[in-house]
C-alpha cells in the first residue's frame, strides 16, 4: 500500500481501464513494499489546454435538476479522494488516482466556443448547471479565469445558471453573480463535508477549508444572491454524524437551502476509496465498506437511477429522516421544492435569455 502523499487525496495511479497493456513490477519487485513517493516531494501540477470544440454538456438523468452543464476543466486539483469523477479520466488514458489530481485539462476557447452555441437558433434556453463534473473554481481558476470568462458571457446574455463549488473563490465573481441574482438568474451551492479540519485535509486536501467555507457562504448571502449547502457525500462512519451540525453552521451563515448526497463508489474510485480507508482509519475500513454495501443492494455501488444518489435500506431511509427533520427545525429549503417540508420550486428565469452576436458571422442590424 503506497504511503499518503502530503496534499494529495489518491496515494497510487491505478492503470486507466480502457488501456490494453499497463506497467507491473518485475518478478523480483513483485514483493517491495516500499511506496512509490517514499522520500520524494507531493507530484506538481500539470495544467494543458483541452481543444474542445463544444463546451455545453447534455443529460437526461431524471434524479438530477438539470439538463445541461459546462465543466471548465477535467480533472481537479482539490484531490478529494471520494470524488465521482475521477474516473472520467480515463477517457484520456490517463489514472484516475494521482493523474486526476495532478494532470489537468482547461477549455481554452470556453467562451467564444458558448457564444457559438447560444447563438444558434435552435438553442433554447434552460438553467445551466457549472461545476456537476469538477470543481469550476479550483486553484488554477485564479490564474486561468475559465469560469470568469463563462459567467461574463451568460451575464451578457441574461442566461440562468446554477453553481456548486467547494471553493471561496466564487466570492471574486460577485460582481457579476449579485446583478444577476436580482433578476432572477443565479443560485450558488457550497459543499461543506465536515467542519474537522483533520478530516477536511485528509478527504479533500487542496479545497477550501471548512470554516472558509462557511464565511463564503456568508459573505455570498450578504450579497444578495441565493446560496445553499451541500452535504455531499455522506460517508458512513466517517462525517455522516455531522449533518446536523454542518446544516446548522450553514443556516447560520445564511443558507437557504441545502442538499445531501450519498457517497458514490463508482469503477476505480471504490478502490481507491478503500485504500484512502486503510490508510487513515483502518480500523474502521470493513465497517465503512459494510455499510456502504448494504446502501447498494450488497455491491459498492449500483448507477440506478432514483438509487445512487440516496441508496436504500434502513441506513438511507434514517439519513434522509435525520436530513428533513433538520431542515424543518432549521427552516432550510422553505418554498424550494427541494423535501417534505418545501412548497413550490422556484425557477430561476429563462424569459430574460437574450442570444448573443457572433462577431465573425453577426448579420446587420435592422434597427
Amino acid at each position: 500500500m503506497k504511503s499518503p502523499l502530503k496534499g494529495r487525496g489518491a496515494a497510487n495511479n491505478p492503470p486507466p481501464r480502457y488501456l490494453s497493456t499497463h506497467q507491473a513490477p518485475l518478478p523480483e519487485e513483485a514483493g517491495e513494499e516500499e511506496p512509490l513517493w517514499e522520500g520524494a516531494p507531493s507530484p506538481r501540477t500539470s495544467v494543458s489546454p483541452e481543444g474542445a470544440r463544444t463546451v455545453l454538456s447534455y443529460n437526461r438523468s431524471p434524479d438530477i435538476p438539470f439538463d445541461r452543464s459546462i465543466n471548465p476543466y477535467r480533472g481537479c486539483e482539490h484531490g478529494c479522494i471520494y470524488c465521482y469523477a475521477r474516473p472520467t479520466h480515463a477517457y484520456l488514458d490517463l489514472s484516475p488516482g494521482l493523474d486526476f489530481e495532478t494532470r489537468l485539462y482547461y477549455k481554452d476557447r470556453a467562451a467564444p466556443l458558448l457564444r457559438r452555441e447560444l447563438a444558434h437558433p435552435g438553442y433554447r434556453c434552460r438553467p445551466i448547471s457549472l461545476g456537476s463534473n469538477t470543481d469550476p473554481y479550483q486553484p488554477v481558476e485564479r490564474r486561468l479565469r475559465v469560469t470568469r470568462s463563462i459567467l461574463e458571457l451568460l451575464h451578457e446574455c441574461s442566461h440562468p445558471l446554477t453553481i456548486v463549488t467547494k471553493s471561496a473563490l466564487v466570492e471574486r465573481d460577485l460582481d457579476l453573480l449579485a446583478p444577476m441574482a436580482a433578476r432572477g438568474l443565479v443560485r450558488v451551492a457550497l459543499s461543506v463535508t465536515t467542519l474537522n479540519v483533520e478530516l477536511a485535509r485528509r478527504m479533500e486536501p487542496r479545497a477550501t477549508a471548512p470554516r472558509r467555507r462557511l464565511r463564503a457562504i456568508q459573505r455570498i448571502a450578504a450579497a444578495g444572491v441565493p446560496v445553499g449547502v451541500m452535504f455531499a457525500p455522506v460517508i458512513p462512519a466517517i462525517n455522516d454524524h455531522e449533518l446536523e451540525g454542518v446544516l446548522s453552521a450553514a443556516a447560520e451563515a445564511g443558507a437557504e437551502s441545502a442538499g445531501y448526497v450519498m457517497l458514490r463508489l463508482p469503477l476505480e474510485v471504490a478502490g481507491l476509496f478503500e485504500d484512502w480507508l486503510r490508510q487513515h482509519y483502518p480500523e474502521r475500513c470493513e465497517g465503512v465498506l459494510r455499510m456502504v454495501r448494504e446502501l447498494h443492494g450488497g455491491a459498492l455501488y449500483r448507477s440506478r437511477f432514483g438509487a445512487r444518489m440516496r441508496g436504500t435500506g434502513n441506513y438511507a431511509e434514517l439519513t434522509a429522516t435525520r436530513f428533513h427533520a433538520a431542515c424543518r427545525r432549521l427552516k432550510l429549503n422553505r418554498g424550494l421544492g427541494l423535501g417534505p417540508e418545501s412548497s413550490r420550486r422556484r425557477p430561476l428565469r429563462d424569459d430574460l435569455f437574450q442570444a448573443p452576436r457572433v462577431p465573425a458571422r453577426a448579420q446587420l442590424s435592422l434597427l
